[in-house]
């Protein structure tokens, strides 16, 4: 993951799966981020053929690292 992005995905409600990773640079305001979400979500629902209901978005966190 880069620095200075938020990182996101698409996750299938009906399946619990994460379907599409999208990257939006950290300069973008709550609207910009919501509206920018909304139209990757409903491109990716038409492309999947997944109601739009389905899909939302989590943000990923950038301590997500694996450790043993």
């Amino acid at each position: 993951m880069k620095a200075g992005e938020k990182h996101y995905k698409c996750v299938n409600s009906k399946t619990g799966y994460a379907i599409y990773y999208h990257s939006l640079g950290r300069e973008l305001s709550n609207e910009e981020v919501k509206a920018e979400l909304e139209k990757i979500r409903a491109r990716v629902a038409i492309q999947n053929g997944i109601y739009l209901e389905t899909l939302y978005w989590e943000e990923m966190k950038q301590d997500a690292e694996l450790t043993q």
